[in-house]
């Protein structure tokens, strides 16, 4: 039997429901509000993600990689692309959102979509 995942600090971002975060039991999920974050602009709320060690930051900004430099960051980020930012669009996406959080690398980008 193979050890479980180790459990990661994943950072999830305001323009998500906070519940997102139920959905990530076996990981150690801060949202950017309890950070005391919010409305931080993006460069600079990756740069402290960053110096908080966060491994793992959650988006459901699509644009963000393409405005913000991402390859060489010591996170990865996984965004999710949901049909919409609501939590019942989200919480479907759980099982594909748990797989990225857990194996996405430092300075990748991962995409979770619905299925069809």
């Amino acid at each position: 039997m193979s050890d479980p995942a180790p459990r990661r600090p994943v950072l999830l971002d305001e323009n998500l429901h906070r519940r997102l975060a139920d959905e990530l039991p076996a990981h150690d999920v801060t949202t950017v509000a309890a950070a005391g974050w919010a409305g931080i602009r993006n460069g600079e709320l990756l740069r402290r993600a960053e110096n908080a060690d966060f491994e793992v930051f959650v988006t459901g900004d699509r644009n963000l990689e393409y405005q913000q430099s991402l390859a060489g960051r010591a996170f990865g980020v996984v965004v999710v692309v949901p049909k919409r930012l609501k939590l019942e669009y989200l919480v479907p996406l759980g099982p594909e959102l748990r797989k990225a959080v857990a194996s996405v690398q430092a300075g990748e980008v991962v995409h979770v979509v619905p299925r069809p």
